[in-house]
């Protein structure tokens, strides 16, 4: 790591300094603009239960009512539902999705302006909460497009980083809002832990139990991102045993689905809690408190099998065994000691099953142990919300970009030798 530092304030370099610099002052700017309120409205005082983690991935902008306050997550859940329709559900994306480039820049322009539609939508819901009292509906209005520019801003500054920066644009927009609250989760749990508390020794003992977690999390994430089942293919024109001959293999990562599982469950068990809101009736309020809530025991089974499910729904629908069997038989490619067709189908199948249960058990103890802390400390949710599923996402754009950067400086290294 250190090696690669190195590299990138090396003379030579100057270029890809300038789209780090680049990239890190597009992320200050969304991060300045968090602080920025929508006129006419109040912050959210409430626990937003669920929808923290939202807050958390926006830095706090959905609290604050900032013009940030919707972030980029209406573009993300547009471009799932793009994905899941382009999977065998409706048959115009799925042509799309297998015409190539053309094709893809067609639903790229979809998922926009899909995007932008749910952004407006979601901007009303949030305009309920944050506007002040005695408000017309035109002022509703008003405020949802405010919201739904500031989403659409941050769609082109995630263009822009992704063109002339380093990385996923988006992805890092996320990452930067998440770890934009680090120092105001910390500083609460140091004052929860250490200067609230009774006994300074057993405060600053707590507290450092709560760092070393931290930083356990962060290792169990990385190993569990980097782990992978490789599977063994061979070619028919083509022998292993040759001299000097690699490995052909199909990896399938333990954790495949990442964190969108946790995004899925959350945003359906947010539902009924947002409705919770605005129906006055006492039975449904009722029923939401008790059934679909993370404080109960049984709102936190429901959420935590919703998760599991998600994770083999996700995995099989993104890693189609029949796919994967029937271009290893067009390409004149099998598994040793696996019959090509319906047998390699099947085996694809049980490998994907068997290692998305690892990886589903990894997100609910990653999405159980900030709900438990929550729960059995006095530290609220929304201190704790990077835990688990926020250094997850965190992590993993981490990781993704530094290959990124590690890859570029490998090219100009083979370019200037050879």
């Amino acid at each position: 790591m250190f090696k690669i530092f190195k590299q990138i304030f090396a003379p030579r370099n100057k270029d890809l300094r300038k789209r780090i610099m680049f990239t890190l002052g597009a992320l200050a700017i969304f991060i300045a603009g968090t602080s920025i309120r929508v006129p006419n409205t109040n912050g959210i005082n409430k626990d937003l239960g669920f929808l923290e983690l939202l807050n958390s991935m926006g830095g706090g902008a959905l609290k604050n009512g900032s013009i940030f306050g919707l972030g980029v997550m209406p573009y993300i859940s547009a471009s799932i539902i793009i994905q899941l329709f382009s999977m065998n559900i409706i048959p115009y994306f799925t042509d799309l999705a297998k015409e190539g480039y053309s094709g893809r820049r067609k639903l790229n322009t979809i998922t926009r302006y899909a995007g932008i539609v749910l952004a407006f939508g979601q901007g009303l819901i949030l305009a309920a909460g944050i506007v002040k009292s005695g408000a017309d509906a035109f002022e509703y209005v008003r405020v949802s497009i405010i919201l739904t520019a500031g989403t659409a801003f941050l769609l082109w500054i995630g263009d822009q980083i992704t063109q002339k920066g380093v990385g996923n644009g988006l992805s890092l927009i996320i990452m930067a809002g998440i770890v934009a609250r680090l120092p105001f989760m910390f500083t609460e749990a140091f004052k929860t832990f250490v200067l609230d508390n009774n006994n300074l020794f057993i405060g600053i003992v707590s507290f450092i139990v709560y760092i070393l977690i931290y930083v356990a999390i962060v290792v169990g994430v990385v190993f569990i991102n980097e782990s992978e089942r490789r599977i063994p293919i061979q070619y028919s024109n083509k022998t292993a045993s040759a001299y000097g001959a690699k490995q052909t293999y199909i990896p399938f990562r333990v954790n495949a689905a990442s964190v969108m599982p946790v995004i899925f469950a959350s945003t359906i068990i947010a539902i009924p809690q947002t409705l919770a809101r605005f129906i006055t009736s006492n039975g449904y309020q009722k029923f939401v408190s008790n059934y679909l809530s993370y404080n109960t025991i049984i709102g936190l089974i429901i959420y935590l099998l919703l998760i599991v499910l998600f994770s083999y729904i996700y995995t099989l629908l993104q890693f189609k065994p029949d796919d994967i069997a029937e271009n290893l038989q067009k390409n004149g490619g099998y598994i040793p000691g696996i019959r090509p067709g319906s047998e390699t189908k099947k085996y694809v199948k049980t490998i994907l099953i068997r290692i998305t249960t690892y990886g589903a058990l990894f997100l609910v103890v990653i999405a159980a142990m900030p709900i438990l802390f929550s729960n059995y400390s006095k530290i609220s949710n929304a201190n704790i919300t990077l835990g688990g599923t926020g250094i997850l996402i965190v992590v993993g754009v981490a990781l993704e970009t530094y290959k990124q950067i590690e890859s570029v400086l490998s090219q100009k290294e083979y370019k200037r030798r050879f």
